[in-house]
């Protein structure tokens, strides 16, 4: 039987741990950002005063040629420590918690769409597949939950996929951060890779 998706008491999990994708060699990546985010973002850090790194995350262009991408259609918020996890926006400091019990989120109700998503990964008409890593997945080893009660991480999935669509004939980009651990490998340096010419 399917179950109804909630987070795990005390667990902040999805704001602190970043993960390599799609391999260690691009670098841990980070909060996924569509562009009209990206600004919302760099504004609210600004007026809360904390330090943000914003990078490009996929770019797109027309022919195979370029040495880059032309337009980027998503950006990434990088994580605030040495081998690039926790999100810069999560309060850390213990004084007060979510509604779970975990670190709460000091721009939750301007959270990015990826966030609102989360744990979402597909959707379809009626049931939903979550992120295998998601603290909820793991204690109920199941990845899979009714999409009752996940209108607003639905919405939020549909937008993102709805911004990412491309031309069959785009030349795909993805941008390596070179952030991680630097005992997990060899990493490419921080840039654009071309990684599809369709």
């Amino acid at each position: 039987m399917l179950k109804k998706f909630k987070c795990v008491e005390g667990c902040s999990d999805c704001c602190i741990n970043r993960e390599y994708f799609p391999s260690k060699e691009f670098g841990k990546i980070g909060v996924l950002l569509l562009p009209k985010e990206k600004k919302m973002i760099e504004q609210l850090a600004e007026t809360m005063n904390v330090n943000v790194k914003i990078l490009p995350r996929i770019g797109v262009g027309t022919s195979s040629n370029d040495s880059s991408p032309k337009s980027i259609l998503l950006y990434q918020l990088m994580g605030i420590d040495r081998d690039g996890n926790t999100c810069p926006f999560l309060g850390t400091d213990g004084q007060e918690l979510s509604p779970h019990g975990g670190a709460p989120c000091t721009i939750y109700d301007q959270r990015p769409a990826a966030c609102k998503a989360y744990p979402l990964v597909s959707i379809d008409p009626t049931i939903s597949t979550l992120d295998s890593k998601c603290s909820y997945c793991v204690s109920t080893k199941d990845n899979m939950v009714c999409n009752l009660g996940l209108s607003n991480e639905i919405k939020a999935l549909s937008e993102i996929m709805i911004s990412t669509c491309v031309d069959e004939r785009t030349q795909l980009w993805r941008y390596a951060t070179n952030v991680g651990d630097p005992s997990d490998g060899k990493m490419l340096p921080e840039g654009w890779i071309k990684v599809q010419a369709t």
